[in-house]
């Protein structure tokens, strides 16, 4: 289905620790809505000169008044300052939603939804629609600090089992995520992983469930100014099932890759075998899948 713009209305915006979540009324997008999606988001006002609009992963969507969404950020420039200071029935100009979704086992599956800081947020509509396909849920989240940790207490209710990290120890283990993962793998038997965290987090756990040969699918969070494929500003270099590196869009070709065709090493850079890089010689057919 084709995104749609919504001029929508705030509902809400609350502070939820760290983060703040915003719940905006936009029916056109939420009846679209696939978790691993996201929306971007026009900010400053009708008179601001701040142009690019702001991705965010969707945390929820829910019928309440036709049809919200809800997405959750953290203060960090003047674009998600100002969203922090809307309130309810302020205008808000909405496109969604946009990207691939995360792709669901056909069969009921033990799956591992791994998440760093507000990139957690993502996770819980997905465990919803895996709990409805007869999948077994488990969680695996972190963060610098208690503050830090999204929605602990939600994994705790929902998931068959729920395992917290933070760097300083404040809630859960001391340590990065990645610490527990091997002992989470095995305890839970773990068929698949679901992973949204900074890019160094998701290569290392694509590196730690590879030695169980796990596949990882991972939301992969890089900046991203158009959403829609036009800019080329979230490009990563990733291998196709054809064995070709190329470069890809974030946006569109994504967020959410087979970890282990991401060549996480080579990110910002064009290697020198990917497809069109200067020098680089082969034949190749026009169709390549990346989300596998």
């Amino acid at each position: 289905m084709s995104p749609s713009q919504v001029r929508g209305t705030v509902l809400t915006v609350r502070r939820v620790d760290a983060y703040h979540a915003l719940t905006v009324v936009a029916p056109a997008i939420a009846t679209k809505f696939r978790p691993g999606q996201f929306i971007t988001v026009a900010v400053g006002g009708p008179e601001t000169s701040m142009l690019g609009r702001r991705a965010f992963a969707v945390h929820d969507v829910r019928p309440d008044h036709g049809g919200t969404v809800e997405f959750v950020f953290e203060v960090r420039g003047p674009g998600t300052r100002w969203l922090s200071g809307l309130r309810a029935r302020d205008p808000l100009d909405t496109v969604g939603p946009l990207g691939r979704p995360f792709p669901v086992p056909k069969d009921p599956s033990n799956c591992l939804l791994l998440g760093v800081g507000y990139g957690s947020a993502p996770l819980f509509a997905l465990a919803a629609r895996l709990s409805g396909r007869g999948c077994r849920v488990d969680y695996l989240i972190g963060g610098a600090s208690a503050d830090r940790v999204f929605g602990a207490l939600t994994a705790r209710r929902s998931g068959r089992t729920a395992a917290v990290a933070t760097a300083d120890g404040s809630l859960g283990a001391r340590g990065a995520v990645t610490d527990l993962l091997e002992p989470v793998i095995r305890e839970a038997r773990t068929d698949v992983i679901y992973a949204c965290a900074p890019v160094p987090v998701l290569r290392d756990v694509t590196a730690i469930a590879d030695r169980y040969a796990i596949p990882v699918q991972a939301s992969v969070d890089v900046p991203m100014a158009c959403g829609t494929g036009v800019c080329m500003g979230c490009v990563l270099p990733v291998t196709g099932n054809d064995g070709i590196t190329r470069i890809v869009r974030s946006c569109v070709d994504g967020p959410v890759f087979r970890g282990d065709l991401v060549r996480w090493d080579d990110m910002g850079t064009i290697p020198f075998d990917a497809l069109g890089a200067p020098g680089w010689r082969g034949s190749v057919s026009t169709e390549s899948r990346y989300a596998g």
